[in-house]
């Protein structure tokens, strides 16, 4: 893939807290995780939600015993970079809908851990020319960017109120990791060695896609040295940044 040479915004890293939503175990880890590592040595808290389990990712393991075997995966993997809170839904994985259900578990979660930030993946069709995205990643990221308005609404969702939910609407940005409009990115040269570790925690999953694949290093490698040199580094991830900021 031939990359643009115009470069990359450094990411604002002046917040303290985040909430990174995605659909699978995996997403994270693909997209973003060497940046989280960065972030909770800096001291940031940062959670992640997702609103699978994974269960219908490996295709020699029936569902029932996929699930929590890759659910312990990301709690592994989260933990490598510093995320003690790994929450999961329970929607089904491979038939995600955007909609009202996702919409309100997701506003709930924003309310509940009030972040400054909100981390999701690219929800664009594509990630690329010829590389097609994924239905539920598409579903998940179009959800996110209208729960962290309605987290702020008091009247949408009004059961969350009874559940003592009261209105967040803190969130000032959305960083989206994997999109085709991304602008910034974030220096992980010192972070790019944990992230291959998280990744690789995923093991059986990373096992059930095939010889075809290659090392987690290799993958994650191969995209930060092309985002690199654009942010003036060698090794970078890079996000769209959307500002849910007045503009004035």
């Amino acid at each position: 893939m031939e990359m643009p040479n115009t470069p990359l915004e450094p990411v604002d890293e002046d917040w303290s807290s985040a909430l990174a939503i995605v659909a699978h175990p995996d997403d994270l880890e693909f997209g973003s995780a060497s940046a989280i590592a960065r972030w909770t040595a800096q001291g940031k808290r940062i959670v992640y939600l997702l609103a699978t389990r994974g269960e219908a990712g490996i295709d020699g393991m029936v569902p029932e015993e996929a699930g929590p075997l890759r659910e312990q995966e990301e709690r592994d993997s989260a933990r490598i970079v510093g995320v003690d809170t790994v929450e999961f839904l329970d929607f089904p994985d491979g038939m995600l809908e955007y909609g009202l259900p996702l919409r309100h578990d997701f506003a709930a979660a924003v309310r509940r851990h009030k972040p400054e930030v909100v981390i999701t993946g690219n929800f664009q069709d594509s990630f690329g020319p010829g590389m097609l995205n994924q239905a539920d990643h598409i579903a998940v990221g179009r959800a996110v960017l209208d729960a962290v308005r309605d987290a702020g609404n008091r009247w949408v969702f009004r059961d969350l109120l009874d559940q003592g939910l009261e209105p967040w609407g803190g969130v000032h940005t959305v960083l989206v990791s994997g999109s085709p409009k991304g602008q910034h990115a974030v220096n992980i040269d010192d972070y790019l060695a944990v992230g291959v570790r998280s990744l690789e925690a995923h093991a059986q999953y990373l096992a059930g896609l095939g010889g075809s694949w290659p090392p987690a290093e290799e993958i994650l490698e191969s995209v930060a040295r092309m985002f690199g040199p654009r942010l003036g580094c060698k090794y970078a991830t890079a996000f769209e940044v959307i500002s849910l900021r007045p503009p004035w």
